[in-house]
């Protein structure tokens, strides 16, 4: 059965869209920590990160080091975390989250926002990205 991310990259279910190529595709979490939580996949459903080819998991990373600037500029924070937790989608998944604080990763703290806040914070985050 796809995940719900292989569903987002087959346009099945919509996704707040950050930066997409070939290969991979950057989102906003739509149960963010802080605003421009983002979440960036392989297209490829792969479950467990470390079952990526070696290749693969090097231009994921690179993926989303290019992503992390425009999140930075887009909301304004200390450092822009990065976590691979990977245990409540069965599809590799980087969480890019903007943060002032530890607290700020916090996954059991989630914020409430509205499909139309997701969608101007991913245009002001897109605004920011070079293009692919």
């Amino acid at each position: 059965m796809a995940s719900i991310f292989s569903k987002i990259v087959a346009g099945e279910i919509p996704a707040h869209k950050i930066a997409e190529n070939d290969e991979f595709l950057a989102f906003l979490d739509v149960f963010p920590c802080h605003e421009g939580h983002t979440l960036v996949i392989p297209k490829k459903e792969v479950d467990y990160l470390f079952d990526l080819d070696a290749d693969t998991y090097t231009r994921l990373f690179e993926f989303a080091r290019s992503i992390e600037p425009a999140i930075r500029k887009a909301v304004p924070c200390l450092r822009v975390g990065l976590a691979v937790v990977g245990l409540e989608v069965p599809h590799v998944h980087i969480h890019l989250i903007p943060m002032n604080s530890m607290s700020d990763m916090d996954f059991t703290n989630k914020l409430k926002v509205s499909q139309e806040e997701l969608a101007a914070t991913a245009q002001k985050i897109r605004s920011f990205v070079p293009l692919q």
